[in-house]
């Protein structure tokens, strides 16, 4: 019998295997077809008008290294779920236990997963041939929104979750509201997958970020949630190993899309449903995501009031890299910044569920 640790553990490890394996035929794929930006940098930022600091920032990587990296790790996690799945159900003795799709822990982060990662590759793709941006950033957050929806009515409708849990306190009952509130959590995860533009960052940040959430699920006693997390914690690790500076290949929108919506249905079946907080730890387990949602908007409403900006460039991490941070300083602060946040954020959602 295996243990229920190993259940964990071996996902995962199965999942960062598969990850690494598969990285050099991607690379392959990508290089040989020239899977880059034709132009370096940014057409426009959020608040309008031009990006010319990040532009000089990222003038010559962005156009030579290729994107859709994310297609790593997507790939490796569900190449992990249909390995035990399939041994799970032609194999006896221990085989079942490490099979951890199931239909009340899993279905929704998997189908997550796998929405956000084709919508980010149909953008990519777009990107890279027509050389003139992917989706509209409207169509995008449509995209998330609509998949924000519809899970929140998945929890509403069919796991019967209607309220979000506030630790030490009565849960907060949201009724049918659950829907708009789930859809627009999802859509602040996406905003904060523009964490993406450093080597390594954000390959760091959601790999500790799985890694607290597969402990959180742990601790609440949902394995398979925990064995998806961890899983995915592993694959991010695979494309991580590849991903250090000098990068290979850029997770980009494949890789940012499917995770923040994995993410936030993740963080959802760690609450209510399981007595846990899993929304109310989000914001700082995952700190850097908040930190780059908050400093966008903050610079937004800078220039906006006061005609000025608030930081050289945003997100703050770019900042950082403007007035001379080397990006390594940055990408490796914001690991050590997402560990002693995730830390927190575990013990708070441990405490929480005890009796």
């Amino acid at each position: 019998m295996i243990s229920t640790a190993a259940r964990v553990l071996i996902p995962s490890a199965t999942a960062f295997a598969l990850g690494i394996a598969f990285a050099p035929f991607l690379s392959s794929i990508l290089y040989r077809n020239r899977a880059w930006k034709k132009k370096a940098g940014k057409e426009s930022g959020i608040g309008g008008g031009g990006t010319p600091i990040f532009n000089e920032l990222h003038k010559e990587r962005e156009v030579s290294t290729p994107r859709m990296g994310g297609i790593l790790i997507s790939v490796s996690v569900i190449a992990t779920a249909l390995f035990f799945f399939v041994l799970a159900h032609t194999l006896d003795t221990f085989w079942p236990s490490l099979d951890f799709v199931n239909r009340r822990e899993t279905w929704l982060p998997l189908f997550a997963l796998v929405c956000g990662g084709l919508a980010g590759f149909v953008d990519d793709l777009l990107e890279i041939t027509r050389g003139k941006g992917g989706l509209s950033l409207l169509r995008r957050l449509s995209i998330v929104g609509v998949i924000g929806l519809v899970a929140g009515w998945w929890f509403y409708a069919k796991l019967g979750v209607a309220a979000i849990s506030v630790p030490f306190a009565t849960p907060l009952f949201l009724g049918v509201c659950i829907i708009p509130f789930f859809a627009l959590v999802t859509l602040a995860l996406y905003a904060g997958g523009t964490i993406d533009g450093l080597d390594g960052l954000a390959g760091g940040v959601f790999a500790i970020v799985f890694m607290v959430y597969a402990g959180i699920a742990f601790g609440e006693g949902q394995v398979s949630l925990a064995a998806f997390a961890a899983s995915v914690a592993g694959a991010v690790l695979a494309f991580l190993w590849f991903n250090i500076p000098p990068a290979r290949f850029y997770m980009s929108e494949t890789g940012s899309m499917a995770l923040t919506l994995a993410l936030a249905m993740t963080a959802f079946a760690s609450d209510t449903i399981s007595h846990g907080i899993g929304i109310f730890v989000l914001p700082i387990v995952a700190f850097p995501l908040t930190a780059t949602v908050g400093t966008t908007l903050l610079q937004v409403f800078w220039k906006k009031v006061f005609r000025k900006k608030l930081f050289r460039v945003a997100p703050i991490h770019h900042h950082f890299e403007a007035i001379g941070w080397p990006s390594y300083k940055v990408t490796m602060r914001y690991w050590v910044i997402t560990i002693i946040a995730g830390v927190f954020g575990l013990a708070l959602a441990l405490l929480a569920t005890l009796p």
